[in-house]
């Protein structure tokens, strides 16, 4: 499909009134969606993408070469898995946006290093306009935190690592 040709799709989608036209050919695909006059507008929005590229296809003889390669990459990453096994992990309580300090020009409630005790304040997550102060249920140092600031977060999300000793 050339240039000419969507302009005038695009023409007849805003004169016709109809709302949505998807067309969908072996090397592209257009979608054109009109908000029509109703909305305050007649110039459609136009959504376009071109199809994936096929993937090369590799050759037979790379295929042993790659899970040698993988193997001591792979070995390296085990220790460091037992590492953070000896730490506790704070998790979320719930769904919403983590925030490390109770405002944008204030501190962090905590940092890597700090010792906290249990109910020290560590973390806000905010949730439907709520800020919720979340509370450390363990004492130990920071290690790490595992979230950036401003992030939304999951339900049992790991939030920090502490070291309990």
């Amino acid at each position: 499909m050339n240039l000419n040709e969507i302009q005038d799709l695009i023409k007849f989608v805003a004169k016709s009134g109809v709302t949505e036209v998807e067309i969908e050919q072996k090397d592209f695909k257009i979608t054109i969606k009109s908000e029509g006059k109703n909305k305050g507008t007649d110039t459609p929005i136009i959504v376009q993408a071109a199809a994936p590229a096929p993937l090369p296809v590799a050759p037979v003889a790379a295929a042993p070469v790659a899970p040698v390669a993988a193997a001591p990459a792979a070995t390296p990453a085990a220790p460091a898995a037992d590492d953070d096994s000896k730490y506790i992990t704070i998790k979320s309580p719930m769904i919403g946006t983590f925030y490390r300090s109770p405002g944008p020009d204030k501190d962090s409630f905590v940092n890597v290093g700090d010792n906290i005790n249990k109910g020290d304040t560590i973390c806000i997550i905010e949730a439907m306009k709520l800020f919720n102060e979340i509370e450390s249920e363990v004492a130990g140092k920071i290690v790490k935190v595992l979230v950036d600031d401003a992030s939304p977060v999951e339900y049992d999300q790991p939030l920090f690592l502490v070291d309990p000793a």
